[in-house]
């Protein structure tokens, strides 16, 4: 019968990074557009404070954050080819709406920033927040730019949907060459008429990933990590 548990993965250095998606109001608050959809696996796995104690950790030792915001401008409203169906709610919700590429005007305190828990760890002037995703992965943003020009090769990866936009980003960062850890604590997932979307993305994540830990096995191998030593060179 084939194995597929997951094989150990050591951190190496300053190769190794801490990346999220999503770090939105929207999925995480009450009255959050998405809340609704997510809540009851974001309850059950703890995922707001797992993701603080994530950041702080990263932050005490010194490790790279990379965040992917997930953003829609006006000008995203106007697509006029077929989009998918959560895509279509998400446009017709307003969800992670923004007045502009250029602009803050009402973002603070709105569906699209930032918790405000997570802002001193984000907004520290360290953080690398990337273009936002369009869709799901990081295909349509500079993520893998980022990550290439700091020389990362292994990702410790979370975020609130871990079907979606987590997973999505998951099979492009393998498709692209680097070694994954997913958090399988800092996530969620919501269900439909055909199951537990969470349930799924642990049985996708177990198939692709390089390992899966829980926030405190993560926070671990974080503390026991030599993140000052330097990346592998290309």
């Amino acid at each position: 019968m084939f194995d597929h548990r997951s094989p150990e993965m050591t951190l190496r250095g300053g190769a190794a990074a801490l990346v999220f998606t999503d770090l939105h109001n929207d999925f995480f608050m009450p009255d959050g557009k998405a809340y609704g959809l997510i809540k009851e696996s974001l309850e059950r796995n703890n995922t707001f404070a797992n993701i603080e104690v994530l950041l702080r950790t990263a932050k005490s030792a010194g490790m790279k954050v990379f965040v992917s915001p997930h953003y829609y401008y006006p000008h995203d409203h106007k697509w006029v080819a077929p989009t998918t169906p959560l895509e279509d709610l998400a446009h017709q919700i307003g969800l992670l709406d923004r007045e502009g590429p250029l602009s803050l005007e009402n973002l603070e305190g709105s569906g699209a920033d930032f918790p405000d828990r997570y802002k001193p760890y984000l907004l520290d002037r360290e953080t690398i927040i990337t273009s936002p995703h369009k869709a799901y992965g990081a295909s349509t943003n500079d993520m893998i730019l980022q990550l290439r020009r700091h020389r990362i090769e292994q990702i410790i990866l979370a975020g609130p949907v871990g079907n979606l936009c987590v997973e999505a980003h998951m099979r492009d960062f393998i498709e692209h060459g680097f070694e994954i850890a997913m958090v399988r604590d800092a996530t969620g997932g919501a269900r439909n008429e055909e199951g537990d979307g969470y349930e799924a993305a642990m049985i996708n994540w177990r198939f692709l990933a390089h390992a899966m830990w829980t926030t405190a096995e993560a926070v671990k191998r974080i503390e026991a990590c030599d993140v000052a030593s330097a990346p592998i060179a290309a």
